[in-house]
Order: structure tokens, then sequence, then C-alpha cells
């Protein structure tokens, strides 16, 4: 071979990037898994080893979907890059003990062969598939997806009408408040965010879920909500391992959790009778959940620095919004919150898109075209 050809053959150009940061697909799938082992483990510790079917039902539905899909559509199969299992075991994690399998395989289902398949599989997704699946779920099944376990979080036995005497003047399922808790209210209320809501709809005082021992309860996982979400504990572990890994970065998570933290600052100077704390807020429901494990994924975020901020403060206040308005129908807005600002997310890359090396601005590079 000439020297000539040499150099021709050497002249190959593709699009950027043009480095390899030396990850695969799996890998970084792998050390998601990874991240949500601990949530996996507080969710079969608090609510027993149904925990772990859910999780078993929804992973091989995901994976069992996507593997049908591929073959339908003649491609090849992506079973393997383990993002199917990621997004069955993040599905389960955001649903409750006792929503009847069928649905939970439904909402797998959809998870994959409407938010993701049909827009031509990973990467392609403009809104996160888990998230969709659950909000078809929430929109589709509301009984289920509002029904909790009795529990004793609240430290006494809600389903025991004469322990139900000591929470006597908090919110119930009907809305009066001041009557007392029956086992039927309790099942289907029993959770921080449920009795925040209401609170907030009579315009009463703050709720019973005030004093340390249920905080403590908050932190650790000892609460009524989706079973993947309510222990903190084990989230903040999963948290770290992405970090270390590089995963992930902390903007998206920090300016999430900060947005709630100086929301929920303000309502306390607002009405400082019915606002909740701030750290009621940071630890109650699924917030820090979706910074860490639903705000930051790859396809559906921001890849900006200053994107992933914008992102993440969108989420916060939009699930702080739905939260608090008394009009509102939900008592959480985690999903909702994070599926508009996944909507966003091409105009916010758009806006905060890197200069290009050597780029000096509008009006030189239209005199370059010119």
């Amino acid at each position: 071979m000439s020297e000539t050809d040499n150099e021709e053959s050497m002249l190959v150009t593709s699009t950027s990037p043009h480095i390899h940061c030396g990850s695969s697909v799996r890998e970084i799938m792998r050390d998601v898994i990874l991240s949500l082992v601990p949530c996996c483990l507080a969710a079969v510790y608090f609510f027993g080893w149904r925990a772990a079917l859910l999780i078993a039902m929804c992973t091989g539905t995901t994976v069992g979907t996507e593997w049908v899909c591929r073959k339908m559509m003649k491609r090849n199969n992506t079973i393997g890059d383990l993002s199917a299992a990621v997004t069955g075991i993040l599905l389960a994690l955001n649903l409750p003990i006792g929503i009847p399998l069928w649905q939970a395989i439904l909402g797998s289902v959809v998870s994959i062969a409407v938010a993701k398949q049909i827009y031509g599989g990973i990467g392609y997704n403009p809104f996160n598939p888990a998230l969709i699946g659950r909000a078809f779920l929430l929109i589709s099944f509301t009984a289920t997806m509002t029904t909790w376990n009795p529990s004793t979080w609240m430290g006494v036995d809600l389903n025991n009408a004469e322990h139900a005497d000591r929470i006597q003047s908090e919110t119930t399922a009907s809305g009066h408040y001041g009557d007392k808790v029956s086992a039927t209210d309790a099942t289907t209320t029993a959770t921080p965010l449920g009795l925040l809501k209401e609170s907030v709809k009579y315009g009463k005082p703050k709720p019973y879920v005030y004093d340390s021992k249920i905080r403590w309860n908050l932190y650790i996982g000892n609460v009524n909500g989706s079973i993947g979400e309510t222990s903190k504990f084990a989230i903040l572990i999963g948290f770290a391992w992405l970090i270390f890994r590089r995963v992930i970065t902390w903007h998206t998570t920090v300016s999430y959790m900060g947005a709630v933290a100086v929301f929920a600052f303000c309502l306390t100077l607002v009405s400082p009778e019915t606002a909740m704390p701030v750290d009621f807020h940071l630890l109650a429901g699924g917030a820090l959940f979706g910074a860490v494990f639903m705000a930051t994924d790859m396809v559906t975020s921001p890849s900006t620095k200053w994107g992933m901020v914008i992102f993440g403060i969108g989420c916060g206040v939009i699930m702080m919004v739905i939260r608090v308005v008394p009009t509102g129908a939900y008592p959480e807005g985690v999903t909702f919150a994070i599926l508009i600002m996944d909507a966003l997310t091409p105009l916010i890359n758009k806006m905060t898109r890197y200069k290009r090396f050597g780029a000096r601005g509008k009006s030189v590079a239209k005199k370059v075209a010119a």
C-alpha cells in the first residue's frame, strides 16, 4: 500500500461523539440495577414477599414484551442490554403493594410496547417508559393505585378502633376533618401525603404526621406508599452508587430536591398554620426516588449541565404545585412533573447547548455563510 493510499484510508468521518467513554449500555444498566437493589430489599422488608413477586412479574413482563416487539418489528433483539429489566424494576417500585398482578403486567406491557418500542427502542423514546406505565395505571385504575395496605406507621394500629381514637380530629378518606379514622379509611388514606392533601384542602392545621417518630419512619421506610419510594435511606445508597460509578451527575437530583426545599420553605412563610416543614416534603412520597432514578434518565433528560439544572427545578416546582394545590386530585405529582419536563427536554437542550469550539457568535457565522 502506498503512502497516499494509507493517508486516504485514515480520512474517515462520522458524527459525534468521536471519543468513546468505554462504557456500554449493558454496563450502565447493570449499575442502575445494582443501585436499585437496596430499594428492592427495603420493599421486601417492609411490605413482605409479595413485593419480590411484584418486582419479578414486572421485570419478566417488560423483558418478554421487548423480545416480542423486536421480533415483530424484525429488528435485532435488545433484551441483552438490560434496559427492559431496568424499566420493569422501576415500574414495580412505583406501584402499591396491593395492586392486582394483572394490572402490573398490563402496565409493564404499556411501558415497553407503547412508551419505548413504538418509537424505535432505547435511545428514541421521548418519555420515561416506567413513568408512562405508571401514569397509565394511575389514570386507568385509580382506585387500586391509591389504595394502601393497613399499616402502623403513625405509631398506632389504624385498623383497631380503640387505637384510632388516638388520632381523632385527623383527615379521613371522606374528607370530613374531625371524624375518627375507621378501618376502611386507614387502608386508603394512611399515607403522609394523603393526610397533607386533605388538611390543605379543608384549610386545617398540620396533620398528625408532624412528630419526630414519624419523620424517622419516613426516612427508614416504615410508611405506606409505593414499595420503592418509602425508604429514603435505601434510595440514598443507590444515589451514592450511581454517583460513584459516574452513571449520573448531581445536577438534576440536587436541583430537583433544592426546588422542593425552596418551595416548601416559601409555603411555611406564606401559610405557617397549614404548611408542612421542609424536611417533610423532602422525605414524604416519591420525590427523592423520582429525583434519583427517574429524572436522571439519560434518554429523556437534558444532556447539558445547565439543562439538567433547569430540568430538575422544573420537576420540583411542578411536583409541589400538584402536591399542595387544594383543588388538585392527586396528593403526589412526581410522575406528571417528570413527564411534563420530558416533553420540554428537546427545547431545554436547544437553549442550553454548548457553543461550538471556535464559534464567535451569530453575526460572524452569518458573514462566513454569506
